[in-house]
């Protein structure tokens, strides 16, 4: 076990952000037209325990949106709602091997393979939607600001973006339909997850709403409570399996821990019981996933034994070691 003080977080932080600043490898996401706007040298990552603690080095404040990484968010808010069981007739728990974007259903149920890809997430916000309507946004911002301990926002320049552009969300939206899978207010559905994804985070806030959910679903500074205790583990479990798109494997070897990406640059990453971690760096790899948020996650993993696997990872007593 390797001996580590705060400060001496706090200064792997700052090595793991000098370390990774010169990396220029991958391409801001073009497909949604305003993401391609965005300064690819900005990069900020933070790391938030269980008890509260911060640690954060470049650019925490900087505001991108939270694109893919709202899909563990909904998929728990509709456990909560529903049940797991009832969740499970609409949406499956398998990795799907496809794009996440892929206009596919599984060939035996005719359901989306897993919540974090778009078929499964626009599911899930659909089911959502069949409850609350017209307030289901209303509904979502506010359990996502409980979740990062503050008034959150969205960004409507990208979500306009994405409105006159998501022609394939809206064909997977209409598939669903065609299904069954979803109710008839289909589009009305996709544009609340047109919201929900341009939902506005920094790198500080995605360590937070990692941190809660190590925290088993209550937030570690304001101590509200975000989700039942009881789907905690659910959430995770499919965030290990599917969270890091075509490289959901490659993680789980390397990194270890549940996590899931999206397409604006921002990773977050959940040591149970232990700490969130959170990166924005906006260049993505041919997977969709950040380069730097990626290489700096593989590198904490190393240096701190955070793999659920590892051997000095002696669990929720981790940080007891460390700090």
């Amino acid at each position: 076990m390797p001996e580590t003080a705060p400060h001496t977080v706090q200064a792997l932080l700052s090595d793991l952000y000098d370390k990774h600043r010169g990396n220029s490898d991958g391409h801001v996401a073009t497909y949604i037209p305003e993401l391609s706007k965005v300064n690819p040298e900005e990069f900020g990552l933070c790391v938030v325990t269980s008890s509260g603690q911060v640690f954060e080095a470049g650019d925490c404040d900087r505001l991108f949106t939270i694109q893919s990484i709202s899909k563990p968010f909904t998929y728990g808010l509709a456990l909560d709602e529903f049940g797991a069981g009832k969740v499970l007739q609409h949406v499956g728990v398998e990795p799907s091997g496809d794009a996440f974007n892929s206009i596919e259903l599984h060939g035996l149920t005719n359901r989306p393979f897993n919540p974090m890809i778009n078929t499964g997430a626009i599911t899930v916000t659909a089911l959502l939607h069949a409850r609350y309507g017209d307030a289901t946004f209303d509904y979502l911002l506010e359990r996502f600001s409980t979740i990062a301990g503050r008034q959150l926002t969205v960004d409507e320049d990208v979500y306009q973006s994405e409105r006159r552009t998501g022609h394939r969300n809206r064909a997977i939206a209409h598939l669903l339909l065609n299904f069954g899978v979803v109710h008839d207010e289909a589009e009305a559905a996709l544009d609340v997850y047109f919201r929900q994804c341009a939902i506005q985070v920094t790198s500080r806030d995605l360590a937070m709403m990692a941190a809660t959910l190590a925290n088993m679903g209550c937030h570690p500074i304001t101590g509200r409570s975000a989700f039942s205790i009881a789907y905690v583990k659910d959430l995770l479990s499919i965030m290990f399996t599917c969270g890091m798109y075509d490289y959901s494997g490659q993680w789980a070897y390397r990194v270890g821990v549940p996590a899931k990406s999206g397409v604006a640059g921002g990773v977050m990453a959940v040591v149970n019981r232990q700490l969130g971690i959170g990166t924005y760096s906006p260049r993505l790899d041919r997977f969709g996933n950040s380069v730097r948020g990626t290489d700096v996650c593989i590198d904490l993993a190393s240096r701190l034994g955070l793999h659920v696997f590892d051997c000095v990872n002696v669990g929720s007593s981790f940080l007891d070691a460390i700090l």
